[in-house]
């Protein structure tokens, strides 16, 4: 019989013991299950998900399923899900689940198509999900501190004798993990099977696998379990952790649908089929669950994101220029990514140079030149990012749009995209939306048909890179929004 009692650590105590380097105290409110559970969805299947244009994937801020490395979003569940939406035709909407303990109700009422967030298939899941094949086969290890003096010359046998290394030794013990996990099934089933109590202390369904392991790590709490994989990776992050103790046999993790998607089930399972053993598949797979010095480098990396951390070494600028327009600092930062890879000695084949990628005569009215420093130059660019918005706040009302127009200016110059809003309305398209409307006539501005055409202005324009520029800029910023707290 288990004892399971339920424990609570708040927020605050949680940044006092050390987790904020690691998950960040200020969690990001964009993606907050509370505000997507009060939105009206309906789950999807296949064709109106491909009607919509986006699969959206519910998933969660850890060193396997999603995160932020060098300003790029990265992770083996995005990756993976990049190439499967890029094979039904569709664009690739990541929701970060802040509360997994209400993941699958989130996919249940609409508010996602798929979980993908190393879930574990189990009997219980499959009542009420469609898993579809598996992407790892796995077990549960139990995480466990390794002694003290383990780095002074101790053997492994001597370490292995302050450790747990049967599982009998769970006799009596606390463990902590979700109940929703499980891990916490798991820790029932192994009770009974070796005829002791365990002491399963219910964490928060805000404690993700990853925060209690390094609440292990610090001496927080004594044990919790994981899946191997994932565990593995998280001893580059606390190498005083030991996890080769095995609670359980191999386990599939998959993806999950609704029970209400059965050709979006068939559609992924088909293509799993066709992509595993792949040398695609084997790449992605190999990067983050084999390559471990290049794990190593990036969990020490201070540009390693998961929910805090800094997306380059110049957020400090980014954060301080960005107030002067009230503009997101992330914005900011995916248009520095965009425009120079975050690289200050960055040179185009315009002359373009800088961060962000200033044109000289535009540096010049607004103050910077070659000579400038970084803060120059994207004090510049804000200078000039405001002027672009005074235009077109008199003409766009709506602010999301209105960034898409900025954004294209930024890139095109001011009058190519006054011409494609022209050629919208010429022909019969909404002047004062940019995706499918204007989006369209810029992309097409470097066909003779529309760069001749009367309404035009400007002439022609490589009009695919601006497209391409507006596109790549807010996708980007919405993955920093997931996962880089906003002050």
């Amino acid at each position: 019989m288990q004892i399971r009692r339920t424990y609570l650590i708040n927020s605050l105590l949680a940044c006092l013991i050390g987790i904020a380097g690691i998950t960040g105290c200020k969690r990001n409110q964009s993606f907050t299950s509370e505000k997507v559970l009060a939105l009206e969805r309906k789950p999807m299947d296949l064709k109106t998900i491909q009607e919509r244009g986006k699969l959206i994937a519910l998933t969660d801020n850890s060193t396997t399923s999603y995160f932020i490395y060098k300003g790029q979003p990265m992770g083996y569940e995005y990756e993976l899900l990049a190439h499967f939406a890029e094979h039904i035709g569709v664009e690739l909407e990541m929701v970060v689940v802040r509360n997994m303990d209400e993941i699958i109700e989130m996919l249940e009422k609409g508010y996602g198509d798929i979980i993908a967030a190393n879930l574990t298939k189990t009997q219980a899941r499959a009542e009420r999900l469609s898993f579809t094949q598996y992407n790892i086969m796995t077990r549960q290890v139990l995480v466990q501190r390794k002694p003290e003096a383990w780095e002074d010359g101790m053997s492994e046998a001597q370490i292995d004798a302050h450790l747990i290394r049967n599982p009998i030794g769970l006799k009596g013990q606390k463990v902590h993990v979700r109940k929703n996990s499980s891990f916490y099934s798991r820790l029932v089933s192994l009770g009974d099977e070796i005829g002791g109590e365990i002491e399963i202390m219910e964490a928060p369904g805000d404690f993700d696998t990853e925060l209690l392991i390094s609440l292990v790590a610090q001496g927080d709490i004594r044990y919790t379990v994981a899946d191997e994989n994932v565990a593995l990776v998280n001893q580059h992050y606390h190498p005083n952790i030991d996890v080769r103790t095995a609670i359980s046999f191999p386990q599939q993790i998959a993806w999950a649908v609704n029970k209400t998607s059965p050709a979006l089930l068939f559609e992924i399972n088909t293509w799993l089929e066709d992509v595993r053993g792949s040398k695609k598949y084997n790449l992605i797979y190999n990067k983050y669950f084999n390559n471990h010095k290049r794990n190593k480098q990036r969990v020490e990396s201070e540009y390693f994101v998961l929910s805090g951390g800094s997306i380059s070494k110049y957020d400090h600028i980014f954060k301080t220029y960005s107030k002067d327009i009230s503009w997101d600092w992330r914005m900011l930062a995916s248009i520095a990514y965009q425009e120079s890879n975050f690289n200050p000695n960055a040179v185009s084949w315009a002359g373009a140079m800088g961060l962000m990628q200033l044109m000289p005569a535009t540096a010049a009215a607004y103050g910077a030149d070659s000579l400038s420093t970084v803060a120059q130059n994207v004090k510049a660019s804000t200078k000039y990012l405001a002027w672009l918005e005074n235009y077109w706040e008199d003409r766009i009302d709506d602010e999301e749009e209105r960034i898409k127009f900025i954004l294209a200016s930024y890139n095109a110059g001011l009058g190519h995209v006054i011409d494609a809003r022209a050629l919208a309305n010429k022909y019969g398209k909404d002047t004062y939306k940019w995706d499918d409307n204007v989006a369209f006539f810029m992309l097409n501005k470097s066909k003779e048909k529309y760069y001749s055409d009367e309404v035009v202005k400007y002439g022609y324009c490589r009009g695919q890179e601006t497209f391409d520029y507006v596109k790549e800029i807010i996708s980007r910023y919405n993955h920093y929004k997931n996962i880089a707290i906003e002050v």
